[in-house]
């Protein structure tokens, strides 16, 4: 039988294919299973008002909103926030000078950051490297280190900008220029305060070395920990892109309070789109709080060829990035996710209460074993240590006797 080949970019979206094949009386089962419930119910999708909707439009990027409750409680107040994120294509071909690249996505997330503002979201990240072509794969210098950026550079400026505009705080994935430690590159992540102030920093913890991920040939992984930013509107955290792959990753940002975190993300079709829509899912129930996964969309074709050492031919693209960008919840529901192919707001009201009632029905904070977690990894990191392994005596006697 020939194997079915469809190309990525002609799937707008999983939920779109289940929505024209499956009838409408078990679509409602079929959701239940896949993306769970929130208090019995499928997430509620939210109507978009009629002004973003025209932008939306105008602008050519998807708006999805979506809202997720808790339950009632007697002494606390619900805790609503709207969180936003944003997936996008680069504006401009690779090959165009660098400061028009970089304009190019700017004025494309300005309209989008301006319908999340109509919308009245609070909390807002975009992907991995906004401001820029995820070049990492062809290992060159130039011009892609030239798009990196001090903290407070120009792409930061604009945030602040943003942020001040719409009251907001705003998580930047950025190439960051540290021009106080050598003007060294990392893959850095700013938070920007709803008063268009910069709170702090965060890094990838986990640089990827598989496939076209490249990445370790520009920067190297942070020695920042896992910071936890408090902010007006909640306790954000930023796992960004492979750390997802990296559970103690997760449980960091966890057990330093994070009521919302976000992956931002540049990943392909062929690599992790299997994985795509459990990580974060876990994640969210097994640590109790709110993810943002973000993934950028197209196909970005480079000038040169390139290749890694996997014995592929060499090629000029990474592949499609797919998109799909979700909000996990700590009760193990989800929201509908944006499209496969195309830029995109998605929008979700939640209720940060709902973290501490789901600690509280599930007790995994208070059942965990991490004093025994601890002395594992403690004697795993030692040079002499052996693995705590129970042998079979009889394996050796079928041995002796063949």
């Amino acid at each position: 039988m020939d194997s079915i080949k469809v190309p990525p970019q002609k799937i707008e979206s999983v939920e779109k294919v289940l929505e024209k094949y499956i009838p409408e009386d078990e679509l409602k089962e079929v959701k239940r299973i896949l993306y769970g419930l929130n208090r019995g119910q499928i997430v509620e999708s939210l109507p978009i008002p009629e002004n973003v909707s025209k932008l939306a439009q105008a602008s050519n990027f998807e708006v999805v909103s979506s809202k997720i409750t808790a339950e009632p409680e007697q002494l606390r107040k619900p805790r609503i926030v709207k969180i936003g994120i944003i997936q996008n294509a680069i504006g401009a071909p690779t090959t165009d000078p660098v400061h028009d690249q970089y304009m190019a996505i700017q004025n494309k997330i300005e309209k989008m950051i301006d319908a999340a503002g109509a919308l009245g979201v609070n909390v807002l990240c975009l992907q991995e490297t906004w401001h820029m072509p995820f070049a990492f794969c062809t290992r060159e210098r130039y011009p892609w280190v030239e798009f990196a950026q001090p903290v407070d550079g120009e792409a930061t400026q604009f945030i602040q900008r943003m942020a001040r505009k719409y009251n907001m705080v705003i998580v930047s994935p950025m190439l960051e220029r540290d021009l106080v430690h050598g003007s060294t590159i990392h893959n850095t992540a700013v938070v920007v305060g709803n008063n268009g102030n910069i709170i702090g920093k965060s890094r990838k913890n986990h640089i990827p070395r598989t496939g076209d991920f490249n990445e370790s040939t520009y920067y190297m992984e942070s020695t920042l920990g896992h910071p936890v930013f408090e902010t007006v509107y909640g306790k954000i955290g930023i796992n960004i892109c492979y750390g997802r792959h990296h559970n103690l990753n997760w449980l960091a940002y966890g057990l330093n309070g994070s009521e919302i975190v976000f992956n931002p993300s540049a990943t392909v079709g062929e690599l992790s789109e299997p994985m795509w829509g459990v990580e974060a899912r876990n994640a969210a129930m097994t640590n109790n709080y709110f993810v943002g996964s973000i993934n950028r969309v197209g196909t970005e074709h480079f000038p040169n060829e390139f290749t890694s050492g996997n014995g592929k031919p060499a090629h000029k693209d990474f592949g499609h990035f797919y998109g799909s960008s979700y909000f996990s919840s700590p009760d193990n529901c989800r929201s509908p996710g944006l499209s496969r192919v195309s830029d995109g707001l998605n929008v979700c009201e939640v209720d940060l209460n709902l973290c501490q009632q789901v600690k509280d029905k599930w007790n995994f904070q208070m059942t965990g074993r991490y004093e025994l977690y601890a002395q594992f990894l403690t004697k795993y990191v030692d040079p002499n240590y052996q693995p705590q392994i129970i042998k079979d005596p009889s394996i050796n006697q079928h041995s002796n006797q063949k």
